[in-house]
């Protein structure tokens, strides 16, 4: 009985990991997993060519072996300079909540003083010692705001790969 369990539970999940027969354009930094991002036919990408000089956005429709088809453009990975990553890359999400974070517990931090202070002694005032820990959470929360990973530059260690993963007809 547990075997037959065991064993209806685990083969979709061998179905579906066997079943993934996808092109996908790798953008790989360095050896991490972490920090490769996969770009599949039919999703947007934003990218800078070495012709052009400025972003274009664009929507893959298939891969070859050198070449990415774009529906309006065919692009060589050796005529991309830069890709836009600002929404694909996770680590973004990561830092986002980490800025959160911070930002929040700053404010809760001067809120709960600041009503802490209305409670007991009747009005606001917040102490010198909350106020500088709460205004530095706050100040390092603002300052980060703008640390993202933007751009992935087709140079150095990154590398550009298009992964086929189809059989030859």
């Amino acid at each position: 009985m547990k075997s037959t369990i065991i064993f209806l539970f685990l083969f979709p999940i061998s179905i579906f990991t066997f079943a993934q027969s996808k092109d996908f354009l790798l953008l790989k930094r360095g050896a991490n997993v972490r920090s490769q991002i996969r770009f599949y036919p039919g999703e947007q990408i934003t990218y800078k060519s070495a012709k052009l000089g400025y972003y274009v956005t664009d929507v893959i429709k298939e891969f070859s072996d050198d070449y990415v088809y774009l529906s309006e453009n065919i692009l060589s990975l050796n005529d991309i300079e830069a890709i836009a990553i600002r929404k694909k890359d996770r680590r973004n999400g990561t830092l986002t909540a980490f800025n959160s974070l911070i930002l929040g517990a700053g404010v809760i931090l001067l809120t709960v003083d600041g009503l802490n202070s209305v409670y007991h002694e009747g009005e606001f005032s917040i102490d010198k010692g909350v106020g500088i820990t709460g205004g530095i959470l706050v100040a390092t929360g603002i300052a980060m705001l703008p640390l993202r990973y933007k751009t992935f530059k087709n140079q150095g260690r990154n590398k550009l790969q298009i992964i086929r993963m189809r059989m030859p007809d």
